[in-house]
């Protein structure tokens, strides 16, 4: 058994018994904690895919969480107040508004990913920052909902079969569209879409060269990548009841990338263990100071320093130390006369 498989296993056990061990030792917290757990992750995955594989730094990828909550958000908060919105009287169905702001959620990632994918390096870094701030701003500025101090929901979403409303079940929603979303990554990037794209991390020059078009591969990856952390926030809407334009500030961008290097660039699984890494000291050290950034911010350099594909690279190469690669044999030489006519 690999070691890559036991790893992955162990987290998935982890989730899996994690009520369990909530309701044994009477700390039912543990379960709302690795509820955020699971729904940053998914988060934190989505923008390894940009980043890991197709070499996109996007410094934006909140504007996809805030809207997918904030879609949530207004459609209850029309359902609550039966106001209609457009002459719809709203649904609490997640049938209907999950997909819906999924939509919104693509058809953000299209406009924004076609600007952006026309400049590059630093550039792109910078003109996908400037998109999430312009969503920051234009919620806060949405006085009817809120502005600055968010909405509040009532209740969660209905889904036929399942009660949202208990925690182990919302629960176990989460990680399983976790699970989910990280298989269909995995499956993604071993595509010969995901060969392209990492072809184009490599060489774009070479891959042009072959005949395809970047900017198509890009733009499908970053859309992807959107609707990944739209959905996540779609989760946080529901579990927190509650959303804000904080969501899509340019520090939950900071988090989800600080969640990315952390658990490890390009490993899709490493970004859930960065999540999980974050999530934990932000508890523990925030016990000890408020200023606990101050110390988190040496501990995420050095894991950027020495460590191998961060938290996902030092279990993978069990004490840390990269594993030494075995020299190729030198090809056997052919004698004059071993070569016959």
């Amino acid at each position: 058994m690999s070691r890559r498989l036991v790893i992955d296993l162990a987290c998935l056990a982890t989730f899996a018994l994690m009520p369990l061990v909530a309701a044994l030792f009477d700390e039912p917290f543990l379960v709302s904690l690795f509820t955020r757990l699971a729904i940053y992750g998914m988060a934190a995955a989505s923008l390894d895919l940009l980043i890991g594989y197709g070499a996109l730094v996007s410094f934006g990828h909140a504007a996809f969480f805030g809207l997918g909550g904030y879609v949530v958000g207004v459609i209850a908060f029309h359902s609550s107040q039966m106001l209609p919105l457009w002459g719809w009287e709203g649904s609490n169905s997640a049938l209907v508004v999950w997909p819906l702001a999924l939509l919104c959620c693509a058809l953000l990632g299209l406009v924004m990913g076609y600007l952006s994918l026309r400049t590059s390096g630093v550039q792109f870094i910078m003109i996908t920052l400037a998109f999430s701030q312009m969503l920051y701003f234009i919620l806060g500025s949405l006085s009817f909902y809120g502005g600055d101090d968010g909405i509040l929901m009532n209740e969660r979403n209905t889904l036929p079969g399942l009660d949202l409303n208990d925690a182990n079940q919302f629960y176990y929603l989460c990680v399983a569209l976790l699970v989910g979303w990280l298989l269909f990554c995995r499956r993604l990037v071993d595509s010969r879409f995901g060969f392209v794209l990492r072809g184009l991390k490599q060489s774009e020059r070479r891959t042009v060269s072959l005949g395809l078009k970047p900017v198509r591969y890009r733009l499908t990856a970053f859309v992807i990548a959107g609707l990944g952390a739209g959905l996540a926030g779609i989760l946080w809407a529901n579990y927190a009841l509650f959303v804000s334009p904080d969501m899509a500030a340019w520090q939950k961008s900071g988090e989800l990338m600080a969640m990315v290097i952390l658990g490890g660039v390009g490993t899709l699984l490493g970004p859930v263990l960065g999540a999980a890494a974050y999530l934990g000291l932000e508890q523990l050290l925030s016990l000890w100071t408020e200023h606990w950034l101050l110390v988190f911010g040496p501990l995420l350099l050095l894991v950027v320093l020495f460590g191998r594909q961060g938290l996902y690279g030092l279990l993978m190469s069990g004490a840390g130390k990269p594993r030494k690669a075995k020299a190729p044999r030198p090809a056997k030489a052919i004698k004059p006369q071993e070569v016959h006519p």
